[in-house]
């Protein structure tokens, strides 16, 4: 009997110095939580049971720590992206309408029916690239949507690019520019999306016609079964442009943003193309700005 007393009693004494333990590490458990809950901190809470249990507890408790950290830190990106996008388009847009402002009050001023035609031919232009601008930002818009898809099936890769490249000779003409045109003989098809293509293509071209001086190509060939549109042209200051960041949302390589534009052509492109499976990529040769985009072959050229 003394056996068991002595026996019941170092078991209750242990259970006791566990329990002790046991609200002494909730405690202090609880102070590390409040600790945590106030402050930015990368801490971890620690345990000194050695209780299989518990410590399994507090890991558990460190991993929704983790994951509210990373959703705090996207919703905190997200927020810096969502005011440099509000600064960005608040310029781009304010800048055509400061423009539109101006001729309009020209426009009421004038008295010559010449400079009338003028200045309404300005603000028509200075409308359309208005159109353009809020155009881009819709697609661009609808391309961060997960689910939205674009309908794809075989198209002719090279009819597409042969009409979107002549849709700019006007606006070649106008600008004095002949571009160095190389296209192969036959049809290229590919799976893709026409509409998508031809947009893509289009603010390819833009962005050379932006951004170039007159040294512009425009290639179409069959390399590796794939089908490839090669759009270059020549840069005044290639070490400004930072070749990683061209996909990119809002970049423009001229830091004084001389241009009217949303800094979204490219970027959009890169979005058609990758939803169509497709790929896009841009390198510097030299001097000269080269962008690139390539198809599965649905048929040998």
């Amino acid at each position: 009997m003394v056996i068991w007393a002595s026996a019941a009693t170092a078991a209750a004494v242990i259970l006791i110095v566990i329990l002790i333990l046991y609200r002494r590490q909730v405690r202090k458990t609880g102070r590390q939580l409040e600790f945590l809950k106030d402050r930015r901190t990368n801490l971890r809470l620690t345990s000194d049971l050695p209780l299989k249990e518990f410590n399994e507890l507090i890991d558990g408790i460190n991993e929704v720590i983790d994951q509210s950290r990373e959703v705090r830190e996207s919703a905190q990106h997200n927020e810096m992206q969502l005011k440099e996008t509000i600064t960005n388009l608040s310029h781009d847009i304010r800048t055509p309408l400061t423009s539109l402002d101006g001729y309009f009050q020209l426009l009421q001023q004038s008295g010559s029916e010449e400079e009338r035609r003028k200045y309404v031919g300005i603000i028509q232009s200075r409308i359309s690239s208005l159109k353009e601008m809020l155009e881009e930002l819709f697609t661009y818009t609808r391309l961060q949507d997960a689910d939205y898809e674009l309908e794809t099936g075989r198209i002719d890769f090279g009819k597409c690019a042969y009409d979107t490249v002549f849709s700019f000779y006007d606006e070649f003409q106008n600008r004095g520019i002949e571009p160095q045109v190389d296209f192969c003989g036959g049809h290229l098809f590919v799976r893709a999306n026409d509409e998508a293509v031809r947009r893509a293509l289009q603010n390819l071209i833009r962005n050379a016609l932006v951004h170039g001086h007159t040294g512009i190509s425009l290639e179409l060939f069959e390399e590796n079964g794939k089908a490839v549109f090669r759009c270059s042209n020549d840069v005044a200051h290639p070490e400004e442009i930072d070749i990683e960041r061209v996909f990119s949302r809002f970049y423009k390589a001229d830091s004084a943003r001389t241009h009217t534009s949303t800094g979204l052509g490219l970027s959009i492109a890169k979005g058609l193309v990758e939803r169509m499976d497709g790929e896009i990529r841009a390198e510097l040769e030299g001097e000269r700005f080269v962008v690139e985009i390539l198809f599965d072959e649905a048929d040998v050229c």
